[in-house]
């Protein structure tokens, strides 16, 4: 059951009416150039209302001194007028009963305070009057399959080639090169771009283009996640209707965090937490523009199983050669040809061409085009082809024209996915002939490969996903609001135990004589020693840890040295005790869990190889909650540690099954009580031998808003 009620927006996408408020004659003008791409350059079939106060007519077209002038209900509003004009125009919308409005208009929450001040106030008449709000400081929305260019762009007469794909971003010119991507046949349908999403965001077109019937595939460009629990939802709900999220995030670094919250006032977050949000939820991250092209369009040409073989196919062996090479990298499979297919090329290629997977058919195809129709053909209908690659190394004039032409034909009769990469800079007629036969090849060998494997992964993500799962944060309990407070280590571990975590025996003591006596009562040969303290995180840096102790005597030593360095190092803060603890003296590997609160995706969980190891090696793996055994255990097996825990070079297998309950009970506890625990971190995590559990040798606890 969602927690949101997204709004319905094909009324916003596709109007009866628009009411366009400071349509202008000036051409160079924001409201003239509106005018002109609706008038001159889309085809719209519903009812257009110009609203100017300063004029009666606009190229013979009436004009309205106000939108409550208009007899007519108004589907959406397009607020082209001054910064300062625009929450009175927002007034008069709200109380006209506007569904929509788009304000194009600049200088509001990327410029200053006040223009912040500003956006809260529209969207204080947003809720208050149920009218949703697009924008402001954005270009407008380009419908193009319908043929609706609501935009100030001069550009929308040149981009109108329509397609499957649906595209959400937040800035306008990144969306732009999307659109342009028509060069290389690939069409989009429908493009939202929100600018500073005082109301609508991302999450909402992602939403509505899951069950367009026009949209295949959804991009993304996105420069940060306002509402994270909106954000999961629209994710689920277009994996739900198959269709992919191919998303594009900017601001992974600390300058592109920096200015991609200058541009649009976005909240970047942290790139670590969210790659891991979008693996889980399915959206394909990709690394640049092309990357997203390419790997958006092959996605609207085809749904992946997850297991595609590659058949690689080409009229230059160096380029099959570095074809194959390339998909190896790239942890993909190459295909074994059948003897059929076999026998298939064998009798249309000459005897000199490599015939087993890569396919080299030598310059023959180029001297008979029916050579190269029937050697792709057959490749393309063998069972163990799950894929085509045909890279064009150079374009050859007349005879690259016929190997185009050949692949247009070849893919027009398999439903198998057939992906192409133009590596010339040389762009002859036969590229123009793949763009013109529905293929988008790919600008070079790495990005077709990068293509490919996205696909590939989507195919395998779908095949895994658990549908049932929600993550916890759509049914977590706001956080409590109060003081932050670090709980001691002791008060952490009796919180594990109480949820089934091993934790080692121990004793908090006060006095040196105590503690002699606790060693006695825990009746081991060996105990540590550490400050107990919620001011203090990293003991050790202090001297306050002893390991090793084997005597009342030693306990004793142990205890006022403790002290003696608690005093130096820590005046004023005051004295908890000492937590005299049996110390773990069998085999085991040290791992570290941790989960803490992100500011926009809720709970994250962190899992790795313990100590100094993480932070050198960063072999890490996340996940949202909740976890599930089969969560936690894939998990763990994405971690390069997973090696040493089942057992690596003859060393002794470790207690993976032990670490995955822990890793459940952990991610129990933590969704319970979601609303006062910020932070919980366990490091070192002792995994011990296969039968023998695993055992937290520390915890650090964070809670918060009582006690």
């Amino acid at each position: 059951m969602s927690i949101y009620t997204f709004s319905d927006l094909t009324k916003l996408a596709l109007p009866d009416s628009i009411a366009l408020i400071g349509a202008s004659e000036k051409p160079e003008s924001i409201g003239g150039r509106t005018l002109d791409n609706i008038v001159q350059h889309s085809q719209y079939k519903g009812r257009l209302h110009l609203v100017n106060p300063t004029r009666q007519t606009i190229h013979d077209m009436p004009c309205f001194p106000s939108v409550s002038a208009i007899d007519d209900p108004v589907d959406v509003a397009l607020i082209t007028v001054r910064a300062d004009h625009v929450l009175p125009s927002l007034r008069e919308c709200a109380a006209k009963g506007v569904k929509f409005a788009i304000i194009q208009s600049s200088g509001f929450g990327e410029v200053n305070e006040e223009g912040k001040r500003m956006e809260q106030e529209m969207l204080a008449i947003a809720r208050a009057s149920g009218m949703r709000i697009y924008g402001p400081n954005c270009p407008g929305l380009n419908n193009i399959n319908a043929r609706l260019g609501m935009t100030f762009s001069p550009a929308f007469k040149l981009d109108l080639m329509p397609g499957p794909i649906g595209l959400a971003t937040q800035g306008g010119g990144m969306g732009r090169t999307v659109l342009q991507a028509m060069a290389r046949g690939m069409g989009t349908g429908l493009w939202f771009s929100a600018g500073n999403e005082v109301d609508l965001e991302v999450s909402d077109f992602i939403h509505y283009m899951a069950t367009a019937s026009d949209i295949k595939v959804i991009a993304a460009n996105i420069e940060g996640v306002r509402n994270g629990p909106k954000f999961l939802e629209a994710c689920q709900h277009a994996a739900r209707q198959g269709k992919p999220v191919v998303a594009l995030k900017i601001g992974k670094s600390e300058y592109g965090a920096k200015a991609a919250a200058s541009h649009t006032a976005a909240i970047s977050g942290s790139a670590e937490v969210n790659s891991a949000v979008f693996k889980e939820l399915g959206v394909v991250e990709v690394n640049d523009i092309d990357e997203l092209i390419d790997t958006a369009a092959l996605l609207a040409h085809g749904k992946p199983t997850g297991k595609e073989k590659i058949a690689v196919f080409s009229y230059s062996g160096g380029t099959a050669a570095f074809a194959a090479d390339q998909i190896g990298a790239g942890d993909l499979e190459l295909s074994t040809f059948g003897e059929g297919t076999l026998a298939k090329l064998r009798d249309c290629l000459p005897s000199f061409a490599a015939m087993n997977n890569p396919v080299d058919t030598t310059g023959a195809v180029l001297a008979d085009p029916e050579i190269g129709y029937q050697s792709l053909k057959a490749i393309a209908e063998d069972a163990d082809v799950g894929m085509v690659f045909y890279p064009i190394p150079f374009d050859y004039g007349r005879d690259t024209d016929i190997a185009a032409q050949n692949a247009v034909r070849v893919k027009s009769e398999i439903t198998k996915p057939l992906m192409m990469a133009w590596m010339s800079d040389k762009r002859g007629l036969g590229h123009q002939v793949l763009v013109d036969g529905g293929i988008v090849p790919a600008a070079s060998m790495t990005n077709a490969v990068h293509a490919m494997k996205r696909f590939i992964e989507y195919g395998q993500w779908q095949s895994s996903v658990d549908a049932a799962w929600v993550p916890s944060l759509l049914n977590a309990k706001p956080a409590h609001v109060g003081a932050i407070r670090t709980a001691t280590e002791a008060e952490g571990k009796a919180l594990l135990r109480e949820f089934g975590v091993q934790v080692p025996s121990g004793i908090v003591v006060q006095d040196r004589d105590t503690a002699a006596q606790a060693f006695r009562t825990l009746a081991k040969s060996v105990v540590v020693m550490k400050i107990v303290s919620s001011h203090i995180t990293h003991k050790s840096d202090i001297g306050g840890v002893k390991l090793h102790i084997a005597s009342p005597e030693q306990v004793q030593t142990a205890f006022d040295d403790i002290t003696a360095a608690f005093a130096q190092h820590a005046p004023g803060i005051p004295f908890e005790g000492v937590l005299v603890e049996e110390m773990q003296t069998e085999t085991f590997v040290e791992v570290v869990v941790g989960i803490h609160r992100d500011p926009v995706f809720g709970h994250v969980c962190t899992f790795g190889l313990g100590g100094v190891s993480m932070e050198l090696y960063k072999d890490v793996s996340r996940r949202l909650l909740p976890l599930t055994p089969k969560r936690a255990r894939e998990m763990i097996d994405e971690t390069r540690c997973a090696q040493l825990l089942k057992g690596y070079r003859g060393k002794p297998a470790m207690d993976v099954d032990a670490l995955v309950q822990t890793l459940v009970a952990l991610s129990d506890l933590v969704t319970q009580r979601s609303d006062e625990l910020d932070e919980l971190e366990i490091n070192p995590l002792a995994v011990l031998r296969a039968g023998r559990g695993v055992v937290a040798l520390d915890a650090v606890l964070t809670l918060r808003g009582k006690e």
